[in-house]
């Protein structure tokens, strides 16, 4: 079953964003280049994206899932529309969608 993994926040200040995470709840962040950082525990993690070519509107909820394409594929079958089409990242593949309500969110795989 598909579960929320990650949740990915748009933020104005890499730096600034994981000292506020770091110092408020014990975070500790994995840089992935200039722009973004991320919780890397394995159970619910925190990105933070600060490229504003990359930057969502807000939150990005994350779904873990067994079969992006078959996601995909449920996802417009059900009426929701491709924001982002599937790319890499270090780890897996994704791609952003909206329902129909229009909330944006992710379905990732993960490598492996």
């Amino acid at each position: 079953m598909a579960r929320i993994s990650f949740l990915e926040l748009p933020v104005a200040d890499i730096a600034r964003a994981k000292a506020f995470y770091s110092h408020t709840f014990g975070q500790a962040f994995t840089d992935f280049g200039p722009t973004y950082a991320s919780t890397m525990t394995g159970d619910s993690d925190v990105g933070l994206q600060a490229d504003a070519a990359e930057k969502t509107a807000g939150p990005l909820p994350v779904m873990q899932v067994d079969d992006l394409e078959a996601t995909l594929a449920a996802v417009e079958a059900a009426g929701g529309t491709i924001t982002l089409p599937v790319f890499g990242f270090p780890g897996g593949r994704r791609f952003h969608f909206r329902d129909p309500d229009g909330h944006e969110l992710a379905a990732m795989q993960p490598d492996g």
